[in-house]
């Protein structure tokens, strides 16, 4: 079965608009962490000083820190909406650097109001607008040549095999190594997890 759907990011051609920069003059920025926390040290009583080392030593503490650590790096992924521009910075006067296809899988990394962190499967940080993302999530073939089998198995019956770069809508992660998969024709099911970008 041949698939047509297919993920692109086309780089912006000059010339796009470009907008200078201001940076705030160094005098106006906080001192350095060192400094602060000397500073507040300093201000402490050798009895706060004592609770303080207490607090930092305390399992539970070490317990949440470690759990909102993992949790800051679990992100999500998500998908474009619409063909939509990427940009270098969270604002319509920052730089254009590409146009991504409608469904590019994208992993989101910060969201604000109205902008969206994202990384693609090179790595590369962009921002897009939050109304150009979905929630609707799809997956990218990044092998060769992908084999969709009707269960997740070495050996179940292959249903159809997707081309490098092509887009299949997600369903699921089995946990064991594999995805559930859909493709726009109504096919499903299931890939090795290290074939696709996006799970």
């Amino acid at each position: 079965m041949k698939l047509d759907m297919s993920f692109s990011l086309t780089r912006m051609r000059p010339p796009y608009p470009t907008f200078p920069r201001r940076r705030a003059p160094l005098s106006n920025f906080p001192p350095q962490a060192g400094e602060r926390a000397n500073e507040e040290s300093n201000l402490q009583t050798p009895r706060e000083k004592g609770q303080t080392r207490k607090a930092i030593l305390n399992p539970w503490t070490l317990l949440l820190l470690l759990v909102a650590s993992q949790a800051a790096q679990a992100f999500d992924f998500v998908s474009v909406a619409e063909p939509a521009i990427l940009y270098d910075a969270n604002s319509l006067k920052a730089k254009k650097l590409f146009v991504a296809s409608r469904y590019l899988p994208l992993e989101q990394v910060v969201v604000l109001d109205n902008w969206v962190k994202v990384r693609d499967n090179t790595g590369k940080m962009f921002w897009i607008e939050k109304r150009q993302v979905s929630n609707k999530r799809y997956v990218m073939v990044t092998s060769p040549l992908a084999v969709v089998r009707r269960s997740p198995d070495d050996d179940a019956e292959v249903v159809f095999k997707a081309a490098q770069q092509l887009g299949l809508e997600w369903l699921g992660n089995t946990g064991t190594g594999w995805v559930n998969v859909r493709h726009e024709d109504g096919s499903t099911g299931y890939l090795k997890s290290g074939d696709v970008w996006g799970s």
